[in-house]
């Protein structure tokens, strides 16, 4: 329960961090993302009762479901925040800049939702078709480098009571060192490091000072403004994020594969495709509702069976989200839950995925999920120098990427920004590509480098503009000029950049297709290669 309570923190969090109006995200975009946890754990609630019947078991236990934590990262990081710089440069008031930034999360989950109902009955194929390496090389990138490095931030930011968090959190829930009185481990954290924040806030230390409790509105309605569906002109400024959010619904269906199965082994066999149905109605609802992140299954479901968790537990998560979120005492909740206690739930949960990402891969490709962190890593790279940029006192003083003087600065930079830009559809595909030749399916893996130079083309991955905007390779400058000034057609300076992408991509293809006709089809011996 409490860590979805801390996913809506962390959405409120990242998106202060952009300025982003903090009573707007708490009013618009909180209840209707709650909500959406709501009507998914309802769901699997139902679903337990329905198969214990039909089972004949008193045992069963619910799939857990809640917010998916990628993309609380991904959605905020990669679209919600730069969507709002974007209005805010080109002159918009904060509030206009916070409605337009709803407008492209409100699309880019509602999409997803749709996107997740209508692969639901595919999900068998496609998890034929890519190998696991590429499924969870992105995920296992995103989990390591962003869920758990960026929370360190903060938690060491606060050193003792951020520290004493986390070590009880990973030895509870990493090291399964049980607490006294069979505590929780989240629960323990934030009772004992809690007590030392708020401590250190009375006796006036540096850094430390109690929060001020903001104004609660009970039962706020700002919500409901969505189903005004003013959000739906809107598409345009969306369209460009799509690429961004669509991998993040992608994953949530392996992984919601991967909790089916689980459960299975563990005794409560259910159906996948109702299952990955259930979390894309919850996620559609949570759109139209104004939510900006998508619900998934959680991973540990034998976990909650061994602890005796039947389908009351999902219920009582659903109550205490939804109610935080619908009735309006999440703000308090903002204020007053020190984030260096709660923050370490995260470097946990992306520590657990990274661990699945591994353990549900081939050990023999375990190098492709290694290299689909690569990509991830450019983005930690690129975050503090993009961050500097953007402050407002070097864009003041005129300072950007092209007025700094040194050559072999501007070009490592913008190298890594293109590296960064799409970066989990490029983990997914180098993963992928790297998965196929080492079971030497050589043409697999050059149409896999094709596709990858066809979405270069346009930006999909590679992107050289600010906000990985989509382009068209030629055409009219002016073609597609929006309301920002921007086109979508490429200068020659990018343009050089983006097609010597594309033809390393494409003489890459070329080269491993021709090495096919002198390679053994396969000769991997998967049960020794695995072991």
């Amino acid at each position: 329960m409490l860590d979805n309570v801390v996913g809506l923190l962390l959405l409120v969090a990242l998106l202060s961090g952009f300025g982003f109006p903090t009573e707007f995200a708490v009013s618009h975009m909180v209840p209707g993302t709650a909500l959406g946890v709501v009507v998914g754990d309802l769901a699997f609630f139902y679903l337990a009762f329905r198969l214990a019947k039909k089972s004949r078991h008193s045992d069963v236990t619910a799939m857990p479901l809640g917010l998916d934590t990628p993309s609380t990262y991904g959605i905020t990081l990669f679209i919600l925040g730069p969507s709002y710089l974007q209005g805010i440069q080109a002159g918009l008031e904060p509030l206009d800049a916070a409605y337009r930034t709803w407008y492209i999360g409100i699309w880019c989950i509602v999409l997803s939702g749709l996107l997740k109902i209508a692969l639901s009955p595919l999900t068998r194929w496609g998890q034929r078709v890519v190998p696991r390496a590429g499924l969870l090389g992105s995920l296992a990138a995103i989990a390591l480098v962003l869920i758990s490095f960026f929370p360190l931030i903060e938690i060491l930011g606060h050193p003792l009571p951020g520290m004493l968090a986390m070590v009880i959190v990973l030895s509870a829930l990493v090291a399964k060192i049980p607490l006294p009185g069979r505590t929780p481990g989240t629960l323990g954290a934030l009772l004992v490091a809690g007590a030392v924040y708020f401590l250190l806030c009375s006796m006036g230390a540096s850094g430390y000072a109690f929060p001020e409790t903001p104004p609660s509105e009970w039962f706020p309605m700002d919500w409901l403004e969505s189903w005004q569906f003013n959000w739906v002109a809107a598409f345009p400024d969306a369209l460009p994020y799509l690429p961004i959010a669509f991998p993040f619904a992608i994953a949530t269906i392996v992984g919601g594969i991967d909790c089916t199965e689980s459960a299975a082994a563990a005794g409560d066999d259910y159906d996948t495709r109702t299952v990955i149905g259930v979390e894309g109605v919850a996620t559609l609802v949570a759109g139209l509702f104004g939510g900006v992140v998508q619900t998934t299954p959680y991973i540990g479901h034998p976990a909650y069976k061994a602890m005796g968790g039947r389908a009351a537990y999902t219920l009582a998560t659903a109550l205490l989200v939804g109610s935080a979120g619908l009735v309006g005492y999440f703000g308090w909740l903002n204020a007053w839950m020190p984030k260096p206690v709660v923050y370490p739930i995260l470097v946990f949960i992306g520590l657990e995925i990274t661990a699945q990402s591994f353990l549900a891969t081939p050990r023999r490709h375990y190098a492709a999920v290694g290299l689909a962190c690569l990509p991830a890593l450019a983005f930690l790279a690129m975050s503090l120098p993009g961050r500097m940029l953007g402050d407002g006192a070097l864009l003041d003083a005129g300072i950007n990427l092209e007025t700094l003087s040194g050559d072999g600065l501007k070009r490592d930079l913008l190298t890594l920004s293109m590296l960064s830009n799409g970066f989990i559809i490029t983990s997914l595909l180098w993963a992928w590509c790297l998965a196929a030749l080492i079971d030497r399916k050589l043409r697999v893996a050059a149409a896999v480098l094709v596709a990858a130079g066809v979405l270069t083309t346009f930006g999909i991955i590679h992107s050289p503009l600010s906000g990985n905007r989509l382009f068209l390779p030629i055409g009219p400058e002016a073609f597609g000029l929006d309301g920002w000034g921007d086109g979508i057609t490429l200068d020659p300076a990018d343009r050089r950049l983006v097609i010597e992408f594309v033809a390393g991509y494409f003489a890459s293809a070329a080269l491993i297709f021709a090495w096919s006709y002198y390679t053994p089809a396969n000769v991997v011996d998967d049960a020794a290669s695995d072991i």
